[in-house]
């Protein structure tokens, strides 16, 4: 049984237990991050799943978009933050640091992005991203036309909408499971 605190399976899929090409992305990460983040050793249990989360949040975060990876992880931040996700709080909010080169925005992304200097186009995706996870149900096409005025186009709203649907998914999963972030995190880009 887990201990409180714990990953559910965390100790049982360490990289020598893996298929060859999660092995090779551990070392990448490891290389590239200077850990493998702890959502990727949780997801380890299923390889398969694994494979799917890796290929689709390096789509979303990574790939080509009308969005920064900033405004992405600025998303990533606002929609944990409403979500009470710890997990992704800690080590997006150390992406958003280590993106804007501004310790004080990841502070303030994560406890209330509303008290940071943000220019218009960043407030309203933000502002867009906190009511689509609150309060879905009331978007509407004054919602998409806000955006728009602000810059996006059609195709950064569905960027938007989908980071947003990512990163739900995933605070629910962290939150279910007790997923803690590394340690590692709280320290990065300060």
């Amino acid at each position: 049984m887990p201990q409180p605190g714990h990953i559910i399976a965390l100790d049982l899929h360490e990289p020598e237990t893996l298929d060859e090409d999660i092995a090779v992305f551990y070392e990448k990460c490891q290389a590239k991050l200077g850990l493998v983040p702890n959502v990727i050793r949780a997801y380890a249990w299923n390889q398969k799943k694994l494979r799917n989360f890796i290929a689709f949040y390096n789509e979303l975060m990574l790939g080509d978009s009308g969005l920064s990876r900033l405004e992405r992880e600025m998303i990533a931040v606002a929609v944990s933050s409403a979500n009470r996700c710890y997990y992704c709080q800690a080590a997006h909010g150390a992406a958003v640091r280590a993106y804007s080169e501004d310790p004080v925005l990841g502070e303030l992304m994560v406890m209330n992005y509303r008290a940071a200097a943000l220019e218009p186009r960043q407030r309203a995706m933000l502002d867009f991203a906190v009511k689509l996870t609150e309060q879905s149900h009331l978007i509407t096409e004054a919602d998409r036309q806000a955006l728009r005025d602000a810059g996006f186009s059609d195709a950064d709203i569905w960027d938007i909408s989908e980071v947003v649907g990512f990163f739900n998914m995933t605070n629910r999963v962290a939150s279910a499971t007790d997923m803690m972030p590394n340690p590692d995190y709280h320290a990065q880009a300060r």
